[in-house]
């Protein structure tokens, strides 16, 4: 290992535990070169700001997060309205275990994410799947209308509650430490919930 992938190591294990004792606004850059063992003109050759510092442990993650999300979402609609209406439940499952595996296999970067990101531009994570999400089901009971079911009619901002409830639920296993298998399960209970709730609600 070269003595600059060492220094560019340091750096990043002194910023974690920066930014998740004292989060983004508040953490000290002096105290993360301190830590870390650098000198100040180091930790500039690599970046020029804890904005960067802070980018470099999770752009790679959110965007992933964000990206896939969206993709899955647009794999779902080129579904026939059949399979759509069939495979709803299995369907979005496998989207909730994949990103349990993605999340828990970078775990640092969503714990940075979801509780050390006010400040910057990851702290509305959650909000833009909410989003995401409220687009895709706008596109799910214009399919269901289609099929003859009734249409669907809920206040917007119930709509929101409800979205953000979920997103806000699944994240608590990451904020809150909950080991994985425990994890798992938990996430297939609230989704089990949810689908209930949602079948009610579109009248399924």
């Amino acid at each position: 290992m070269s003595e600059e992938k060492t220094t560019l190591e340091l750096i990043h294990d002194a910023a974690k535990t920066e930014f998740l004792e004292k989060g983004f606004k508040t953490a000290s850059l002096r105290n993360i070169v301190k830590t870390a063992g650098v000198t100040t003109g180091a930790f500039y050759g690599y970046y020029k700001s804890k904005e960067e510092l802070f980018d470099a442990l999770v752009s790679e993650t959110y965007d992933k997060i964000i990206v896939k999300y969206k993709e899955v979402q647009l794999a779902f609609t080129h579904m026939t309205p059949e399979e759509q209406l069939n495979g709803m439940g299995d369907y979005s499952m496998d989207c909730m275990d994949w990103m349990t595996d993605y999340a828990y296999g970078n775990f640092n970067a969503f714990k940075l994410i979801l509780c050390c990101a006010e400040g910057t531009r990851y702290e509305n994570m959650i909000h833009e799947m909410v989003e995401i999400e409220i687009e895709a089901t706008h596109a799910y009971a214009e399919v269901l209308k289609g099929l003859g079911y009734e249409s669907y009619s809920v206040d917007p901002y119930l709509e929101h509650m409800l979205i953000s409830g979920f997103f806000s639920a699944y994240f608590e296993v990451i904020i809150h430490d909950i080991p994985y298998e425990k994890a798992k399960e938990y996430i297939r209970d609230l989704r089990s919930f949810y689908t209930a709730g949602w079948s009610k609600i579109m009248g399924l």
